[in-house]
């Protein structure tokens, strides 16, 4: 098992996609920078005015909390689309290229086979979810500076500069769990469908669905709280002022549970199904 984790983490190095998919969340972050440098402060300024008469706010409230807040919507669809694309392809490539049965050939179980890939696609994730994080921590307080974060939510939300940069990393921790469920979704995709592009298509039809059922009603109080578009945006509910951290817990905690039966459900296929 050790030896196929370290030839999938090898593969994953070496394939330029994953260094696209690298350079595209840097290409998010540069935009997201390059128009908050230009327009941020005028748009602030319009929104706040009349804020700034009866509050008093520290430092800019164009500064690095912000931008990072920012970055981390990208969490909604551009990060998982890229995330979905890149770790569908620990399998397609394999069924593209042969290499599933000259694998099997060998003195390896499906299970392991199968199981490393899910382990291959976890690991990357979260990289890449730290890499985001770090880069933008790095460059939003190198260009925009540190202060107070102002979010609206429903309602104007307000966080003194360390308790913003606080939740911030909470929230990169809680994106990165929703972030991981949607890469072990497309691993599991790709084992029903095969093909690189029609699983491409599904991942993406997948993410929008997700996106679409968080702001549905289900009409079930019970199934509005465990159903998985629900739990999707448990990050941005650390950005209310008053926080109900249980609840957070909770959600993450089944999310992780989702991640689990969706890859059991990608091993048991995969045991069950004909590899030719």
């Amino acid at each position: 098992m050790r030896r196929l984790l370290q030839a999938e983490l090898l593969k994953i190095l070496k394939q330029s996609k994953t260094y696209y998919a690298l350079g595209a969340i840097l290409l998010i972050e540069l935009l997201i920078f390059i128009t908050a440098y230009y327009q941020g402060s005028a748009i602030l300024d319009l929104l706040l005015n009349n804020l700034r008469q009866s509050f008093y706010f520290e430092g800019t409230l164009l500064n690095g909390n912000l931008i990072m807040y920012i970055v981390l919507n990208s969490l909604w669809f551009n990060v998982p689309l890229i995330l979905m694309i890149i770790t569908s392809g620990l399998m397609t490539d394999e069924y593209k290229d042969g290499t599933v049965q000259a694998v099997m050939l060998q003195a390896v179980k499906k299970w392991q086979f199968i199981g490393a890939k899910y382990i291959t696609a976890i690991v990357f994730t979260v990289f890449v979810i730290a890499f985001m994080m770090l880069s933008t921590f790095a460059l939003a307080y190198a260009v925009f500076g540190t202060g107070d974060l102002v979010v609206y939510i429903g309602t104007l939300n307000f966080f003194e500069a360390k308790e913003a940069f606080r939740r911030i990393c909470w929230a990169f921790a809680s994106g990165a769990i929703a972030m991981v469920f949607y890469s072990v979704v497309s691993i599991t995709l790709a084992v029903f469908i095969k093909e690189a592009a029609k699983t491409w298509i599904a991942a993406a039809l997948f993410l929008i669905v997700t996106n679409l059922l968080l702001k549905a009603e289900l009409g079930l109080a019970g199934l509005n709280n465990v159903f998985f578009p629900k739990l999707i945006d448990t990050w941005q509910q650390l950005f209310y002022y008053e926080t109900d951290w249980l609840k957070i817990g909770v959600n993450n905690a089944l999310l992780i549970l989702y991640i689990a039966a969706f890859a059991a459900i990608g091993i048991f296929t995969f045991q069950k199904k004909d590899i030719g």
